[in-house]
Formats: structure tokens, C-alpha cells, sequence
């Protein structure tokens, strides 16, 4: 029998197949792909190198779908900083059940670290030092990916049970449909994120200003 026209296996469908595992299971082993590819197990390490890098193709394939503004100093940052922040949202409400896979392995993605490098230039050019970048960029991770897991929850995340007290009740019969209350919530923290940052940084910039007055250098 002549050799197949194509190759039988490659990177992306390994990528492809497994994210099919996580999003139906929240998991992957290498002999659950291997069954789904109708391979053997050592067929696939001729084109990865192991588990580690599978699960750095499903990160750069959920990035991937990261839609990155154009590159303009002159636009507030943090019109910049939130048009990043829906995208990355976006990309991870499609793929929920892969974020706990990805937050054990330390970022390894050209398209995530794209995305991180965009957030620290717009940061860095509206005055935030470095650690404080840093300390922003965690904020905002811990917070897109929260919210992308919150898409995911029941349609009523809380049950309105005899424990719930008068406040509670009152603000749970607010609430709307999901995806508008997880999108409304998203919407709500993101201003509340950026606003805090902005107080932060005009804070920042009086202590510095205050500390070269009174201390100016010698």
C-alpha cells in the first residue's frame, strides 16, 4: 500500500482534537488523544514534544482570536486597554472549561505574549513604572478570566433560597438573562478596573511630584 498523500497527523490537528477533549471534558491525556486521533501515543510525539507543548497550542489558538487595536500612542489608554480586554474575554467565553488548564503552565504563546506586550506598552506610555504594570496586567488577567468562567455559570448562579437576606434577595431580582447579566457585570467591573487604575496613577504621580519638591536632588 503507497504512503498516505498527506501526513496523517500534524501540530494544529493534535491542537484541534484536544481542544475538542476540553471543551467536552475540561481535560486531555495523551492516550485519551491518541484514541480520539486513532493513533498511538508515541505517533504523536513526532509532532510535539509532550502535554506541555499541546497545551501551549491551546493557548495560542484561543489567543489567536484576540483582537488587538492598532498601535496609537496618541488614544487614551484606557480606551486601548479595554478594547484588549473584550477581545481576551471574548476568546475565553468560547473556550471556558480550558482556563484552569491554562493558568498551571506558565504563558508560552507568541499570540498571548503579543497581547501582554501591547498591554505593557499602553501602560508604560501612560506612566505606570514597570512593577506597577506588572501588578496591572495580573489585575486584569485575574479578572477577564473570571469573567469568562461567570459566562459559563448557570443562568441563575445563585439560588434565592430561605438563607438569602432582604438585601440580598433585592439585588438578586434585578437580575437579567444570561449572557446580559455576565456581559452587563463584565461591562460594570471593567469601568470600575480602569477607573481604580487611573485614580491610582494620578495618586502616584502627586506622591512622585510631592517627593522631588520636597527632597529635590542634590
Amino acid at each position: 500500500m503507497g504512503r498516505p498523500p498527506s501526513p496523517l497527523l500534524s501540530a494544529d490537528g493534535i491542537a484541534a482534537a484536544a481542544m475538542d477533549l476540553v471543551t467536552s471534558t475540561g481535560e486531555f491525556t495523551i492516550p485519551q488523544l491518541a484514541r480520539r486521533l486513532g493513533v498511538s501515543p508515541s505517533s504523536l510525539y513526532n509532532h510535539v514534544s509532550g502535554r506541555e507543548q499541546i497545551v501551549e497550542l491551546l493557548r495560542e489558538l484561543a489567543m489567536s482570536e484576540v483582537d488587538l487595536p492598532s498601535d496609537d500612542p496618541g488614544r487614551p489608554w484606557a480606551e486601548t486597554i479595554a478594547d484588549i480586554l473584550r477581545s481576551y474575554r471574548g476568546s475565553y467565553v468560547r473556550y471556558p472549561k480550558l482556563i484552569p488548564l491554562l493558568t498551571a503552565h506558565a504563558v508560552n504563546s507568541t499570540h498571548a505574549l503579543t497581547m501582554y506586550d501591547a498591554l505593557a506598552t499602553t501602560l508604560a506610555r501612560a506612566g505606570f513604572t514597570p512593577a506597577d504594570t506588572l501588578r496591572a496586567i495580573t489585575l486584569m488577567d485575574c479578572f477577564v478570566l473570571g469573567s469568562a468562567l461567570d459566562a459559563a455559570a448557570p443562568a441563575e448562579p445563585w439560588d434565592n433560597g430561605a438563607d438569602v437576606g432582604p438585601e440580598l434577595a433585592a439585588a438578586l431580582a434585578t437580575g437579567t438573562p444570561k449572557p446580559i447579566r455576565a456581559d452587563d457585570a463584565f461591562e460594570f467591573g471593567l469601568a470600575v478596573l480602569l477607573r481604580g487604575l487611573d485614580d491610582f496613577r494620578a495618586t502616584d504621580a502627586a506622591r512622585s511630584h510631592d517627593r522631588i519638591t520636597n527632597h529635590p536632588p542634590s
